[in-house]
């Protein structure tokens, strides 16, 4: 727990706004760059996310009155947490859209899209960001997006691919909300919850250019066999784009980001090291194993538990005392009606792989505090979890096979509960051997 709670700690976004960005005078210095503030007309504030709220807060904090007007979108039930005066904050839905989502894009796109090239626009952006600021393509409804995005995020496709698909259904993502911006300037400031920090992955891109065509997005679709399941409207849309027929998303060469300026400001590196720091402050061997932790995580956890397995029996990658570290975000391929999220069965596979194991403990959990659509932020496993199941009269394999690794946990009392933590770097896997 106190790995969870330092690695959360250092990615704090009220911390990271203070750090990134700084006013002395009537210069703005974000990173190594200034703006001069005397010299600028409006300052508008746009975004969303899990943890824009609190960027907006120090947002506030730092420049004030200098603000003109502003609006965020964030999580549903979480505005009463916020003391904002010139940002309005807008409830909206994650991990599916909401009209909430679409309502605050509405007024972004409402609010920027009349600048000139005197004004200047920041934007706050984190995790969540997709799902909170929602705007569809015309002929595409709320619905059938809502439907289109659960399809993609039980198929196991990457985060990555599900953008792809997003950003061409919609008309702020992939850069689209810089091009309403043109000819102001702009500063985003991100919270980065993806893996390699992708600009164009964060929140869909919104203020940075596309990488992904309608080919590409159309792929995705018919890659995890989705063709005959997404709605008849968006498999239109993106075959209209295929043909040209339909305006692709804005490009590096388009001159809308030829005054955009793209800071991070905190990443799961920043929670990895502070894993890292916690380990050895108890006398382990600490190594990070990655900081680009991908793929299926039934396999992940099954990964790590061979990797425990080698400490044990050859010392490496360290002797022990061991703590083996690793960043990132897995996927799970949903096959069954159960409850949890990847960090759980994760956590699951490795606990069924570890069993007998003496002193080997596996955890993992995101730093936003909520893994999938549970209120755990992950779960913890060791050497006996197996054992203590079975004396509760659970089978590990039905439940990871129902995908159900949420009422696993909670039977036994291994679940990570933290609550919401407003900010979001994906997640992170710690293992120990003793």
């Amino acid at each position: 727990m106190e790995i969870v709670n330092e690695a959360i700690a250092s990615v704090n976004p009220s911390s990271a706004v203070h750090h990134r960005l700084r006013l002395e005078g009537e210069k703005l210095i974000v990173g190594n760059q200034e703006f001069d503030l005397s010299e600028t007309g409006k300052i508008i504030v746009a975004g969303g996310g899990k943890a824009s709220g609190k960027m907006a807060e120090a947002l506030e904090e730092i420049l004030g009155y200098k603000i003109t007007e502003g609006v965020i979108n964030i999580p549903e039930g979480t505005a009463s947490k916020y003391n904002l005066g010139k940002i309005e904050l807008v409830e909206a839905g994650h991990p599916l859209p909401t009209e909430g989502s679409v309502r605050g894009a509405e007024k972004i796109m409402g609010l920027v899209s009349d600048l000139d090239s005197q004004d200047l626009v920041i934007c706050l952006l984190s995790g969540g960001g997709s799902a909170l600021m929602t705007l569809p393509v015309d002929g595409v409804t709320l619905d059938e997006l809502q439907e289109t995005t659960q399809l993609l995020l039980k198929s196991g496709a990457s985060i990555q691919e599900v953008n792809s698909v997003r950003k061409h259904l919609s008309k702020i993502k992939g850069g689209q909300l810089a091009r309403a911006i043109h000819p102001a300037r702009s500063i985003t400031l991100i919270i980065s919850d993806v893996v390699g920090d992708r600009l164009d992955t964060i929140a869909s891109g919104p203020t940075y250019p596309d990488s992904t065509t309608y080919p590409d997005a159309l792929e995705v679709i018919e890659k995890y066999g989705l063709t005959n399941q997404v709605p008849e409207s968006v498999s239109k849309r993106l075959k209209s784009g295929v043909e040209g027929k339909a305006p692709e998303t804005p490009k590096p060469e388009d001159e809308c980001f030829s005054n955009a300026v793209h800071e991070i400001i905190a990443s799961n590196s920043d929670a990895v090291k502070a894993a890292e720091a916690v380990g050895k402050s108890h006398g382990f061997n600490v190594s990070i194993l990655t900081t680009k932790m991908q793929g299926e995580a039934r396999e992940v956890g099954s990964e790590l538990a061979d990797i425990a397995k080698k400490v044990i029996e050859k010392r490496e990658p360290v002797s022990r005392p061991t703590l083996l570290i690793s960043g990132g975000e897995t996927t799970v391929t949903v096959k069954g009606e159960g409850k949890g999220g990847r960090n759980q069965e994760l956590t699951l596979s490795a606990a069924m792989n570890i069993a007998g194991l003496e002193k080997v403990t596996v955890a993992s959990f995101s730093t936003d505090g909520v893994d999938g659509p549970t209120d755990a932020a992950g779960a913890v496993a060791d050497g006996f979890t197996l054992e203590r199941a079975e004396q509760s009269g659970l089978n590990p394999e039905n439940y990871l096979e129902r995908n159900d690794s949420y009422n696993f946990f909670k039977e036994i009392g291994e679940l990570i509960i933290i609550g919401p933590t407003r900010t979001n770097v994906m997640d992170v896997t710690v293992l120990f051997v003793g």
